[in-house]
């Protein structure tokens, strides 16, 4: 599994730059985001190459930080590949609580039970990535 650092931010000019600059002056590497956007605030999930130190560097900086774990799979570069991944997830009763694009076909996923998807995933076949083959 991955770790994933989730930052609450105001939703106004300069944030989100405010975070990249923080973490790029910092030698923070980011591997992946997705940016979910609400009307006064947006929520940012990032995969980093050091997330102890973003969460020390964005919480000292007080920004609101959360972290969850993830799992980050290799998707067939094909068409209908991210479905055959969703396919065998659903018929094992998994339900994806949200996901997003890493990389190529490295596409980011939560579930309710992480654990067994990534069994179920490995069982199928799937390659799962670690972070640091990010």
């Amino acid at each position: 599994m991955v770790r994933q650092i989730n930052v609450f931010m105001e939703n106004r000019l300069g944030r989100l730059y405010e975070i990249c600059r923080l973490l790029g002056e910092n030698g923070i590497n980011i591997r992946g985001f997705s940016v979910a956007d609400m009307a006064d605030f947006g929520l940012l999930r990032l995969i980093v190459d050091d997330p102890d130190r973003a969460k020390k560097i964005l919480t000292e900086a007080d920004f609101p930080v959360s972290e969850a774990k993830i799992l980050v799979v290799n998707v067939p570069d094909r068409p209908g590949g991210l479905a055959e991944v969703l396919r065998v997830l659903t018929e094992a009763g998994l339900s994806v609580e949200y996901t997003y694009l890493v990389a190529n076909t490295r596409v980011a996923f939560a579930f309710d039970d992480n654990e067994k998807a990534a069994e179920v995933l490995k069982e199928a076949g799937f390659e799962l990535i670690e972070l640091e083959n990010l």
